[in-house]
């Protein structure tokens, strides 16, 4: 049996299969989010799901995990790619 990886969100510190979360990393070039769980870079892990992104905005969780200012927009395209 395949052993899954398991990644914890920011967030709500809910221990979740890697597939299941969403990367954010901060490389030289800013923030980005990472489609394939590989890019280089300091990153962290967010649920799928509107309301756990909507926290992370408000309370800017993301700031503090990437160590830089996370911008809006970063947020928009995390709720776009939920859909």
């Amino acid at each position: 049996m395949k052993k899954i990886p398991m990644r914890t969100c920011v967030v709500s510190k809910e221990k979740l299969p890697k597939k299941e979360l969403i990367r954010i990393v901060n490389t030289a070039d800013g923030v980005i989010i990472d489609e394939t769980g590989k890019v280089n870079g300091h990153g962290c892990y967010l649920k799928k799901d509107a309301d756990i992104i909507n926290r992370a905005r408000e309370k800017k969780i993301l700031n503090r995990y990437l160590e830089v200012d996370v911008t809006d927009s970063i947020y928009d395209e995390l709720l776009e790619k939920i859909k």
